[in-house]
């Protein structure tokens, strides 16, 4: 029976992807690149020092250190973010989250998105109280598909990994979440353009096909 319900945040809890992209969109037009949209697709679940890396790799013009450009990329983040008042939990979540935890669930955050990032979106929308963990992408040198994070934040899970679920919605999640043994939730949401989320266990388009009693149901094919 699932206990542990894993999330990812942006493009799952919350859409914080506009904001990125265009933190992103405007630090690419200081650096004089052309970043595709199918490109910049590639880079969903990466973390911002790995999305560097991967760009000063193929755009060789690109002179400043990654620190700085992280640090950069957060300033215009920051800055947009706080003035973004258009910024909303994804349709059913917050019922989906305050439904597993009434009823015992441990929810355990595994995000991509800096420390920083994640604070200010559990402090705005008040998320705290709700999981018992939070892991930030910023503390492994590789990002999904890399399952690195996802076999972290099932070793705080208070119950075996095979009694785990990873909710995700990009391609690089799901790889990432299957090749921890972990049985995957691929959310395909209007913000999922681009990922192929074909390797999940099963597909959702909305967060009302979940709740208590079908995650508790769920049994994991890895058994």
């Amino acid at each position: 029976m699932i206990k542990t319900v894993i999330f990812d945040m942006d493009g799952v809890i919350v859409d914080t992807e506009p904001v990125h992209y265009y933190a992103y969109h405007k630090q690419f037009s200081e650096l004089n690149i052309d970043v595709t949209d199918e490109v910049y697709a590639t880079f969903t679940g990466f973390s911002t020092r790995n999305t560097f890396q991967a760009l000063k790799n193929i755009f060789p013009t690109i002179e400043q250190e990654v620190e700085d450009l992280i640090q950069r990329k957060r300033t215009i983040f920051n800055d947009a973010f706080d003035t973004k008042e258009d910024l909303y939990l994804l349709d059913g979540v917050a019922d989906l989250i305050k439904d597993l935890y009434a009823n015992g669930m441990q929810l355990i955050l595994a995000s991509s998105a800096s420390k920083v990032t994640i604070e200010r979106v559990f402090t705005r929308f008040n998320l705290h109280q709700y999981f018992t963990d939070i892991v930030s992408g910023e503390d492994f040198p590789q990002s999904k598909p890399n399952p690195a994070i996802f076999l972290h934040a099932a070793s705080l899970s208070k119950a075996p990994k095979e009694d785990c679920i990873v909710i995700e919605d990009s391609t690089n999640g799901v790889k990432a979440a299957k090749a921890a043994g972990i049985y995957c939730v691929g959310y395909n949401s209007e913000h999922s353009k681009m990922q192929d989320l074909s390797d999940a266990d099963e597909v959702i388009n909305h967060f009302e096909e979940l709740n208590f009693e079908k995650i508790v149901a769920i049994k994991s094919s890895i058994r």
